[in-house]
């Protein structure tokens, strides 16, 4: 794999969000696992294939649970691993996550090759240490209909997709949420809900790929030091302003 196809390979998911409300208090069930109720999954050291599934114990369809996930959980931190897309599907990247609402996050690639998005709010920073590149973009110019704007933005879902509930399956509940506006690079999105957090998500490209990632290990309206979002590119490192 070249230094190109690397980059490519999982940084279709963080380019929109909208504004935000006020912090809101809000608890949420711990993840229960099929295999180890309770018990937390390092997604680093785990194939992909062996992740253990979680089971929805909560009495609300996706889109409510999607609903409620917005509106209440305002931070939050967690693992994720994701396949799929591609030359690259059977390739597995894993790493790190967290999000303030509105308009910060952090999705931290940690293997096979460090990668980072970053978002301060005003900003995207995409860094490629290998490539010693950091791409930088206006937020306001990456507003729109993709995965980012669904679970890290604060703006109404149907101003922008069209949602259908689906139905239950892997012990999960499941919607489809597909861009009005079909230009984003993104077909649709099944996204499947356990305990008012989004567990799984699979994402459909405008050339018929599917990319699986599945987050784990939530902490809901977690404090998140506000260096968190910052970002200031090392020296030596190539700025590309978009």
């Amino acid at each position: 794999m070249n230094k190109l196809q690397k980059l490519s390979l999982s940084l279709t998911l963080f380019l929109a969000l909208g504004s935000g409300t006020a912090m809101a208090q809000f608890t949420v069930n711990p993840d229960t696992f099929q295999e180890g109720a309770g018990q937390a999954v390092d997604l680093g050291e785990i194939q992909f294939t062996k992740i253990p599934d979680v089971k929805n114990t909560t009495q609300t369809d996706a889109k409510q649970q999607l609903r409620d996930f917005v509106k209440n959980i305002k931070s939050a931190t967690g693992q994720f691993a994701q396949q799929g897309g591609g030359t690259n599907a059977q390739k597995t990247q894993s790493g790190t996550f967290s999000f303030e609402r509105p308009g910060k996050f952090v999705w931290h690639v940690s293997k096979p090759y460090e990668q980072k998005v970053i978002s301060d709010g005003q900003r995207v920073y995409q860094y490629d240490p290998d490539l010693a590149q950091v791409t930088v973009r206006n937020i306001k110019d990456s507003v729109g209909a993709s995965p980012a704007s669904i679970l890290f933005g604060n703006s109404n879902l149907d101003d922008n997709f069209s949602v259908e509930v689906l139905p239950e399956r892997d012990g999960m509940v499941w919607l489809r949420a597909t861009p009005k506006v079909a230009d984003q690079g993104m077909a649709f999105m099944d996204i499947a809900f356990a305990n008012n957090l989004p567990a799984e998500l699979r994402i459909r490209d405008s050339f018929g790929q599917t990319t699986t990632i599945k987050l784990r290990n939530f902490k809901a309206n977690a404090r998140i030091p506000a260096t968190e979002f910052t970002f200031k590119a090392p020296a030596g490192v190539d700025v590309v302003n978009m």
